[in-house]
């Protein structure tokens, strides 16, 4: 597989969109993380444009991107997806799905790269929700099948949330598979089913995490793919406020570098995008995202 000393990163300003003060959802953390891992020695980062809808309509009826576009997306659709639907997040949620397809580009090309946005995997075909405006995995994986880079595709997603909205884009679809470790009690109150769900019960800490991902990966790693988009989503972190598990930091390493490891071992390269985490201290959050990027690193330098 073809590797790079240095693990590609995709990042834009854009990503961070302008929000009202007091918010709940911690935007600010996406400027935060490209200050971290520019301290951290990464860098300079892949900067992708925003997508056009032609690409979002791939994975989303075209009048509701049309209505994202536009900034008139209905009420009812706002308060679902938890955002003021203007055309700053608008533009984040292009320039997101844009900056993940170029990941999984990357990462075809290096064996892994790394996006500093992207997860929102409540977002389904027909509209966004739980802090996801469009599915910027799906759109991803729509746009490289249908340039022929890929032919089929997992999602190995471990933000504490279940991927629901990936699961029903997906549900009836042979070339991607869906994976989910989550919270069994956690949002959405009505889950999908994936090809692969693993709830998890509340309070779960590093060792029986861990037990319960290595069976996932197990099962997971017989599952034929081109190309692993992976959720390395921190909210399962016992400090995040919205998570309900009780993983540290060790164990969110950990988690990485097995998940990592597992594909990139087969030869399959490895997409990484942040997914959830929710402090008030974006500094601190920013700190506990970069360690995808530190653990991708460090397996990119081991193929080396």
């Amino acid at each position: 597989m073809p590797s790079d000393a240095a693990l590609p990163i995709v990042h834009n300003p854009r990503y961070q969109a302008v929000f009202p003060p007091g918010h709940r959802f911690p935007m600010g953390k996406f400027g935060a993380i490209a200050r971290v891992l520019t301290d951290l020695g990464f860098g300079p980062f892949h900067q992708p444009a925003p997508a056009p809808a032609e690409w979002i309509a791939l994975a989303h009826d075209r009048a509701y991107v049309d209505q994202v576009l536009s900034a008139d997306v209905p009420a009812k659709v706002a308060r679902e997806i938890g955002f003021p639907m203007t055309d700053s997040v608008a533009l984040r949620a292009r320039t997101a799905s844009s900056g993940t397809t170029l990941t999984a580009r990357l990462a075809l090309e290096h064996g892994i790269a790394c996006n500093t946005a992207g997860g929102s995997h409540h977002a389904r075909r027909e509209q966004g929700a739980g802090f996801c405006v469009f599915n910027d995995v799906a759109v991803a994986i729509r746009v490289l099948q249908a340039d022929g880079a890929i032919g089929r595709a997992l999602v190995f997603d471990c933000d504490v949330h279940q991927g629901d909205g990936t699961a029903f884009i997906f549900a009836d679809d042979p070339t991607v598979a869906t994976v989910s470790l989550h919270g069994e009690k956690n949002y959405p109150a009505r889950k999908a089913v994936s090809t692969l769900d693993v709830p998890l019960p509340d309070g779960m800490e590093d060792e029986a995490y861990l037990a319960a991902l290595d069976g996932a990966l197990e099962a997971a790693a017989a599952m034929p793919a081109d190309i692993v988009f992976y959720n390395a989503g921190v909210d399962p972190h016992r400090d995040d406020r919205l998570g309900r598990l009780a993983l540290t930091d060790a164990g969110l390493a950990a988690r990485d570098r097995r998940v990592i490891d597992t594909f990139t071992r087969r030869g399959i390269p490895v997409a990484g995008v942040l997914g959830g985490g929710y402090m008030d201290d974006v500094e601190a959050l920013a700190r506990r995202h970069a360690i995808l990027h530190l653990t991708a690193r460090d397996a990119l330098a081991r193929m080396s």
